[in-house]
């Protein structure tokens, strides 16, 4: 009898450590998806926002226009950053990239002032920008404004691409990863199936027999739920270390977000996996069982 006991105890755990790696391992592969998302996004905003935009300045305008075109690019919505750049700095930049003094070769500056901007990610769009663009070309100050709207295209559609097929893959792997935290569920039920209607036989309620198994489910899902954050944590470490650039793009509280959401994910496909279980077999007739 003990050692009947002791096999139904082992039988139990392995059945229960089973089900909580089937629902770490589903979570892990949801929470690196939404990570592949979020940085996705990033990059994407982190692209659009260094699309330089540089509006010339012409070169008779005089310094309360220039001063007033600065402050009108400044203070807009849509720009992210300004720069004012003179002509001497125009070709102090021109000459260190050419690496020669091309000033003393033509005997004159022919560059002009400009300001240097770069568009907000939300309002990266050539709409907007071309908007913009309309609104400045109004000023006397302004000679032309360059800028790439076939770069603009391009990358938001690139990024929109992107985004369409990760959450196509997202929506994919979180049906199979139902499927599989259901059946990994319903297995480790189904050697229970003959308790489960036991227990109905002699009087117990639907509520109670449910009530242990549930509580279960509840812990099951936490402790996936958790393996699966240090399982990511340790791939996020991993990949930091091999690309250093990523760990300016990351932001904390969105992953706080992600990572309670997997352990609250983990819970709720738990519980609700293991409530259908139970009741189909709280519903199964005696030679159904068998």
């Amino acid at each position: 009898m003990a050692l009947e006991n002791k096999l139904v105890r082992k039988t139990r755990r392995t059945s229960q450590v089973s089900t909580i790696l089937s629902i770490s391992l589903v979570l892990f592969m949801l929470g690196l998806q939404g990570v592949l998302l979020f940085h996705a996004q990033r990059v994407g905003n982190y692209v659009k926002e260094n699309i330089e935009l540089s509006v010339v300045i012409q070169n008779d305008a005089d310094t309360a226009e220039i001063q007033n075109l600065f402050t009108r690019i400044s203070g807009s919505p849509i720009v992210k950053s300004s720069k004012l750049v003179s002509k001497e700095q125009a070709a102090e930049n021109l000459k260190n990239d050419l690496g020669e003094d091309f000033i003393s070769f033509l005997g004159y500056n022919p560059l002009n002032a400009s300001v240097d901007m770069r568009i907000k990610a939300e309002f990266a769009d050539t709409a907007t920008i071309n908007h913009f663009i309309q609104s400045l070309s109004s000023s006397k100050a302004v000679l032309q404004i360059n800028y790439q709207p076939s770069l603009v295209q391009e990358i938001n559609r690139n990024l929109k691409t992107i985004t369409l097929v990760l959450l196509g893959f997202s929506a994919l792997l979180f049906i199979i990863s139902v499927a599989l935290i259901n059946n990994s569920i319903r297995l480790s039920l189904y050697a229970k199936r003959m308790l489960i209607k036991s227990m109905l036989l002699v009087g117990a309620t639907k509520g109670f027999i449910r009530k242990p198994f549930l509580k279960y489910s509840f812990f099951n899902g936490i402790a996936g739920g958790l393996i699966s954050i240090l399982l990511l944590t340790l791939v996020m470490y991993l990949v930091i270390q091999k690309l250093p650039e990523l760990s300016m793009i990351q932001d904390y509280v969105v992953m706080g977000v992600l990572a309670g959401g997997m352990v609250v994910l983990g819970v709720f496909l738990s519980l609700i996996c293991t409530l259908f279980a139970v009741n189909k077999y709280l519903r199964l007739r005696s030679e159904e069982l068998f």
